[in-house]
Order: C-alpha cells, then structure tokens, then sequence
C-alpha cells in the first residue's frame, strides 16, 4: 500500500516537471488576455464537466472572492453552477447546449471564456468554444492529452495550455496548479504594488 501510495506522489511530481518545462509562457500569456479583459470591463466565463466544472467553479469563486490578498472582486461567472438553468436547457433543448446557450446569452465581445476539459471532446465544452466565437470572445482552454475536438477549433488568438500526460488524474492536478498560477498573476498584474 505504501509503495502504490508513493507511485502516486512520484506520478503527479513528474506531472508537474513535465508542464513546467513547456506551460509557463502559455499560462503568462492567458493571465495577460484575462487582465486586459478585466481592465476593459470584460469578464471571464468558465466551464467543464465532472472535476473540471469544479475546477471552473473554484477559479471564478477566486476571481470573485479573494486568492492570498485582499482586493476588490473580479467580474466572472461559472456556466457550471447553476443547476436550474443546466437542466432546463439540458431537458428543453440538449445537453450538448448547456454552456454554448448561456454564452449566447451573457457573453460579450471582449470577454473570455475558461473551458476545461482533460480530453477535449465533450461536445458540450465543444460547442461552448463555438458560441465563444461567434460572440467574440477569446477562447483560454485548459486541456490534455491530444487536445481533442476542442483544441481543433481554436483561433490564432486563442490559448491552449495543454498538460503534456495522458492520465486523466495527473492532467487534473496540474489543472488545478494552473488555475492557482492564473490567479495568481492576475493579482499580480492588477494589485501589485
């Protein structure tokens, strides 16, 4: 047992080695578009499903709360939070929409969009990145693996930060780091000093 329990340990650090070696200048740039975003009255939109919609729910109650200081809260909705809307339009229309349609109905030019997704394929978050598109927002997609459908779709000034694993589990844990690092250069960027 302790052995197994070490391999975990030993896994998730090489993870992480492995993405520091490539993410960095990725995540820079993405916290930069989320900054000039927010300095421009934009906000940022997040969603996933299963483990990355928590990941999408716990980065907007950051921007919206607080990460390691005190500050003013930052404008940005989870499109996985609320239950009545995703069943609603999960039930009326297809599950497939439940992200594109709050998009269409609450994104704006100049907004961003935060999807998660380890493989990429769902084509809920799929179709999430096309609403983005076509209400110009930019794209920010936390992904894994090949990168899947979703990467595929992305424009020249769209981001991928695309954990270099195949586990399911090592892609989530370095979604997680990610999602502190964004937060926390956004601090940075907006409240240094």
């Amino acid at each position: 047992m302790l052995d197994r329990i070490t391999r975990h340990f030993s896994d998730s650090i090489d993870a992480k080695i492995r993405a520091a070696d490539t993410l960095p200048p990725h995540i820079a740039q993405a916290s930069e578009i989320m900054v000039q975003s927010l300095l421009s009255d934009g906000k940022v939109l997040a969603c996933g499903n299963g483990g990355s919609a928590g990941d999408a729910q716990r980065f907007v109650s950051v921007l919206q709360n607080r990460y390691e200081r005190e500050r003013p809260a930052l404008p940005a909705l989870s499109l996985c939070a609320d239950s009545l809307t995703i069943s609603s339009i999960a039930s009326d229309s297809s599950y497939n929409e439940v992200f594109s349609k709050q998009i269409r109905s609450l994104g704006q030019g100049g907004d961003i969009l935060l999807t998660i997704s380890t493989n990429g394929n769902c084509p809920n978050v799929v179709q999430a990145v096309q609403a983005a598109h076509d209400r110009d927002l930019q794209v920010v997609a936390l992904t894994g693996k090949d990168g899947g459908d979703m990467a595929r779709l992305l424009h020249p000034e769209d981001i991928e930060i695309r954990v270099p694993a195949t586990s399911t589990h090592r892609i989530q844990e370095v979604h997680t780091l990610v999602i502190h690092c964004l937060c926390d250069l956004i601090d940075e960027y907006l409240f240094s000093g």
